[in-house]
């Protein structure tokens, strides 16, 4: 639905109002990086306003720590799917003008929502990247406004750190733990051992998953967002009419790829239209559910060697976190919670709301990285890439911004 201000005064009523009121009034400069602000880590609760405005999904929301546990005391997210419906993928341009438009609004209901104005935020979350630089610049910009006008902590977090946290925040799982972050962007296993402490062990050397569920989606006139009507479909299907291909299964090592995979399934859809003149629904279904087994058998053999290269360094932390929107994807979480059950490994997946792009997660990367002491100031910067492993060899090869993957 559509977020409105309420009436009231010409600033706005509630604690969104007051915040306006108060940037008439003050506009205090932030302190320099390393310096507290308000700065309450020593005690046990800390609460924080996290921001998420990436790809298309404007997001607020309001996490607070008690006594060393997580609450999401509220989590806002407002979508994008009827702007971009009509151009077959997200544009842009139209999402930065979305997130602009829509970002104090979801700050507002985030604050209602969670019982509490801007007085009882002790620090502010943001993501500063990776992602399409016009959202991402339109949530740092927002949370540099609120910082400064009310003297709180600016931090900046990597999305894909949210994501790679994410079990911490709903099973406060200790570190360190295996994850694989499989997004629309994004493929990757990753050794956690810390809030900013990741080594990858494999990714995607082309598509991610999510990716290629999306063409596959558009290659069969399914409509967006790909990801769950191909799941839907495939629900209907056969997996075994169609003989994909795994990619990469016969090398060693965690790398995958999946856009052989894309390629497969667009000649298979080509050759049914060129026999028989098009596609008919169980077409569809089948192909679907060909391609989605095809990307859950790709996951859980490199999931197992993955685990496999984790164990021999972490034998007394056997856990396995799965995180990002391809997480939701029933079939695929079914064959992963398979393998760690065999694995003999504790399997943990977030809810469907936090699989997603979400603002808990950055507000809870945000609590994490607020108590190692990580502060940020105006010079904050929205960066299009942004790899979590800063050591790592670059997966995607690199440009004027840096590293892709």
């Amino acid at each position: 639905g559509h977020l409105r201000l309420a009436a009231g005064s010409e600033a706005g009523s509630g604690a969104w109002g007051q915040y306006r009121r108060d940037c008439l009034n003050a506009w205090p400069v932030l302190p320099a990086i390393g310096h507290a602000c308000n700065d309450r880590a020593m005690i046990k609760t800390l609460t924080f306003l996290g921001l998420e405005s990436s790809c298309d999904d404007t997001a607020a929301a309001v996490v607070r720590l008690v006594d060393g546990r997580a609450q999401i005391l509220s989590s806002v997210v407002e979508g994008q799917t009827v702007l971009h419906a009509a151009f077959g993928g997200v544009v842009p341009e139209i999402a930065a003008r979305a997130h602009a438009e829509k970002l104090d609004l979801c700050v507002e209901l985030a604050l209602d929502q969670a019982g509490v104005g801007l007085s009882g935020i002790d620090g502010v979350a943001v993501t500063a990247g990776p992602g399409l630089i016009g959202g991402v610049l339109s949530g740092v910009m927002c949370a540099k406004a609120i910082a400064a006008a009310r003297g709180l902590p600016l931090i900046g977090v990597n999305h894909l750190a949210g994501h790679a946290l994410t079990p911490r925040l709903t099973d406060g799982l200790t570190f360190p733990y295996l994850m694989l972050l499989v997004s629309g962007g994004h493929c990757q296993f990753l050794t956690v051992r810390g809030a900013d402490d990741f080594s990858r062990l494999g990714g995607t050397i082309d598509d991610a998953p999510g990716e290629a569920f999306d063409k596959t989606a558009k290659l069969l006139g399914l409509g967006q967002p790909g990801g769950p009507l191909v799941e839907v479909a495939a629900r209907k299907g056969d997996p075994r009419r169609f003989a994909f291909p795994r990619p990469l299964l016969d090398r060693p090592g965690c790398d995958m790829s999946f856009s052989g995979l894309k390629t497969a399934l667009l000649r298979a859809r080509d050759g049914l239209v060129a026999a028989q003149g098009g596609l008919t629904e169980p077409d569809r279904a089948d192909l679907c559910a060909g391609f989605q087994a095809a990307v859950a058998a790709v996951l859980a053999e490199k999931s197992r060697r993955a685990i496999e290269v984790y164990l021999a360094e972490n034998p007394d932390a056997p856990a396995f976190a799965v995180a990002g929107g391809v997480a939701a994807n029933q079939a695929i979480g079914a064959a992963l919670a398979d393998l760690c059950d065999r694995a003999g490994l504790r399997f943990l997946a977030p809810p469907l709301s936090l699989c997603t792009d979400n603002a808990a997660m950055i507000a809870w990367a945000g609590i994490e990285l607020f108590q190692l002491g990580r502060r940020d100031d105006m010079t904050l910067a929205a960066r299009p890439r942004w790899p979590l492993d800063q050591t790592a060899p670059a997966m995607l090869g690199s440009g004027k911004k840096g590293a892709k993957a």
